[in-house]
């Protein structure tokens, strides 16, 4: 497996896997995935825009994440920010990189890539802070909960069902930059 950083033309020109990853991580249906495929292709021209994918040996995707700087006007962050009192929208949605996607192969998870991805992408973010949204899960059987947490995300926004999508979310956050990784035992 290699992790290489992706410019914008890198994530458009392999549009069709990323959107085959995103499918299988997250289990959405086909007619959600092809309005995700218009919303991706989109996103790479947002400022700050960090990506970052993980190649199997023979070039196949085994996973991606990217990010971007949060700004109104754009979709998840007017959702967040009108959900948030005024202390916690200042507090997070000032100088804030957006972690936007972050996904693995279901059959490669489990083998430190999602880790990998995330410390990748939040070192190369822009950005005082940094927040995403993910699933509401259990948060010691949920490969993404625990691995969330050891990177230091905490609450931010609890059960926030976002228009279009029946499942409740959290909103977790943490400031940047990251510490360095701790050295090897």
């Amino acid at each position: 497996m290699r992790l290489v950083p992706w410019s914008p033309d890198d994530l458009v020109r392999r549009l069709d896997d990323v959107v085959a990853v995103y499918g299988e991580a997250m289990g959405y249906r086909a007619d959600l995935l092809e309005a995700r495929r218009g919303y991706i292709a989109t996103h790479v021209r947002r400022p700050g825009f960090r990506a970052v994918a993980t190649l199997t040996t023979d070039g196949h995707l085994a996973g991606f994440g990217y990010g971007y700087h949060s700004e109104p006007g754009q979709w998840w962050h007017d959702q967040v920010h009108r959900a948030l009192d005024p202390a916690a929208r200042r507090s997070w949605f000032t100088d804030c990189f957006e972690v936007v996607e972050l996904h693995v192969r279901p059959p490669m998870q489990g083998h430190s890539l999602g880790a990998r991805q995330l410390r990748a992408l939040l070192t190369m973010a822009d950005g005082r802070r940094t927040l995403l949204s993910t699933p509401e899960a259990d948060e010691q059987r949920s490969r993404a909960w625990r691995l969330y947490r050891r990177f230091g995300f905490v609450d931010v926004l609890r059960h926030f069902r976002f228009p279009g999508d029946e499942r409740d979310f959290a909103v977790l956050g943490r400031d940047l930059p990251l510490p360095p990784p701790a050295p090897a035992p």
